[in-house]
């Protein structure tokens, strides 16, 4: 019985281990100090919503967005919204996520990198 302990503690010790590992290879940065910001390869704009456009919403929305060290992006928040109503929120953060970049470095490495973006709504 006593070894049988032994051995759960030793695999939750292994565990913690691999975890630990694993979450360093998801470090978000942020760009400055050592940290390169990402470069625009593809950039897709958002689509209008009839209901946006039919109310005549202009303006803004402000992203927070995680470009990946492979270049995609990753998680994408609403920081500055423009309209949760019409659906301009979300075509922003669609929008966001076709994105693709040149990632940011550390050390010369690749490494994700939080960014801020506008997405820009303008009815002509």
């Amino acid at each position: 019985m006593h070894m049988l302990k032994r051995g759960i503690v030793a695999a939750c010790v292994v565990g913690l281990a691999v975890a630990s590992a694993h979450a360093q290879q998801e470090t978000i940065y942020t760009p400055g100090d050592g940290v390169s910001l990402p470069t625009v390869t593809k950039q897709v704009g958002p689509q209008y919503t009839s209901e946006a456009m039919a109310n005549r919403i202009e303006g803004k929305v402000g992203l927070s967005a995680v470009v990946l060290a492979n270049g995609k992006v990753g998680d994408v928040k609403v920081i500055r919204s423009l309209d949760s109503v019409y659906g301009l929120d979300e075509a922003a953060v669609k929008a966001m996520k076709q994105w693709e970049f040149k990632p940011g470095t550390k050390d010369g490495k690749p490494v994700a990198v939080r960014v801020e973006i506008d997405m820009a709504f303008t009815l002509k």
